[in-house]
């Protein structure tokens, strides 16, 4: 079986598509869903984070968030708002952010080559995180959001994708409101469909990029609908999920940095010393620091920015994931100088995207944080040969820019 296949998309009209448009659930918080979709009714945020319509006192894994969301999807295709493709396309979509591309095939990936590692991991899974999703694709009926995938580029897909962009025009072409271009393209065309099959029948893998937990809820449920049709012969839209694969060489990884609610009792003057031990400081002031090499940190502390560089003894040989500096930083500084033992559930640790910038890192010791560090990015070099030793990345390790739009595309399960 392909590793990708083509699927019959609700899609927006194409007069709504900029307005439908919204970014992926997860990266704001309530109040910054509710603003984001403000007087906008055609905004997707009212499927994808549906507590935005309920009142506050109401939770946002509550029953009636999940129902709300079903009853907005239904009501915009209803509505015309949203409009199903007559037969199973794939989809072309490029994104442009800063001068930069990254262009992706939309398609649907089985949940046999998840469970069986032809679509290859490399973070953990939070299990709300994780249960909210499952609830939430299962009251849809519909996997709402796609996951990001990426593969070792290859001649064969670059030249059907190039192909077939050349020759034809997108049906969505526009900027949205934070500067990123979205262009859709649906590979109508049999003989365009017929070879992208055959190109990505030549990857060997794909790889989760962004996504794990969409990819993981999505693979529930798929196994749930197996139990409820004993009688499935995995050709159920259900046995598959909506993914966007990108080839590796146009992926960007952002820094994910870190900041940390106190110095665990310690004065400025102690907590420094006890980093001393592990880190040669050099103090950079008011000048604010974002280390250019591997083992190399910026440290925002009491007004004041250093640079640390990882002593030799703290950095481990041969272990790929201890010699990730997310690794290094916790490993050598925030366990056992700062106490943070489990940065997944931690309530002391909190996580900046560095699309953010360091400014954002200054705000958040000025406010509600005791101090900030700032890492290299993960290489995308970095991420592959992780998932393919079958190894676990920390949390938190890895920020893509841009993030995928949302609404532009929805695979539904029946």
């Amino acid at each position: 079986m392909a590793i990708l296949r083509p699927f019959r998309a609700l899609r927006p009209k194409d007069a709504l598509a900029e307005r439908v448009l919204s970014p992926p659930y997860d990266v704001m918080n309530r109040a910054e869903a509710k603003a984001m979709a403000g007087g906008n009714a055609y905004s997707f945020l009212r499927v994808t984070r549906a507590e935005l319509e309920l009142s506050a006192d109401v939770g946002a894994y509550d029953a009636r968030v999940y129902e709300r969301s079903n009853e907005n999807l239904k009501g915009f295709v209803r509505d015309g708002v949203f409009l199903r493709d007559e037969k199973p396309c794939f989809y072309i979509y490029r994104q442009t952010m800063g001068g930069r591309t990254q262009t992706g095939v939309v398609g649907c990936a089985s949940i046999d080559a998840y469970e069986s590692g032809d679509i290859k991991r490399h973070e953990l899974t939070r299990v709300e995180k994780e249960e909210d999703r499952v609830r939430h694709f299962d009251v849809c009926d519909a996997n709402t959001e796609p996951v990001f995938l990426t593969y070792r580029a290859d001649a064969r897909v670059d030249d059907a994708v190039g192909d077939f962009t050349r020759a034809r025009s997108p049906a969505y072409d526009f900027v949205g409101a934070d500067g990123v271009g979205h262009a859709l393209w649906t590979v109508d065309d049999d003989a365009a469909s017929a070879a992208l099959v055959r190109a990505f029948d030549g990857v060997d893998f794909l790889y989760i990029a962004d996504g794990h937990h969409r990819s993981a809820s999505a693979y529930r449920v798929g196994l749930r609908r197996r139990e409820e049709h004993p009688g499935f012969d995995g050709t159920e839209e259900f046995n598959f999920f909506m993914a966007v694969a990108f080839p590796d060489r146009d992926l960007c990884i952002f820094d994910y940095n870190r900041v940390v609610r106190d110095l665990a009792g310690m004065s400025v003057e102690g907590f420094l010393s006890e980093v001393e031990k592990r880190f040669v400081i050099e103090k950079r002031g008011a000048l604010a620091y974002a280390p250019r090499e591997k083992h190399g940190f910026g440290m925002f502390l009491a007004d004041d920015w250093y640079a640390l560089r990882a002593r030799e003894n703290i950095v481990p040989k041969d272990d790929a994931i201890g010699a990730l500096d997310v690794s290094i930083l916790q490993d050598g500084l925030l366990r056992p100088v700062l106490g943070i033992e489990e940065p997944r559930t931690d309530e002391r640790i909190d996580f900046v995207g560095g699309i953010r910038g360091l400014a954002e890192l200054e705000r958040r010791v000025r406010t509600d944080m005791a101090v900030a560090f700032s890492l290299c990015p993960v290489s995308v070099a970095e991420l592959l040969a992780v998932a393919d030793g079958g190894l676990i990345m920390p949390p938190k390790s890895t920020w893509f820019e841009p993030k995928l739009g949302s609404g532009l595309f929805v695979h539904t399960l029946s």
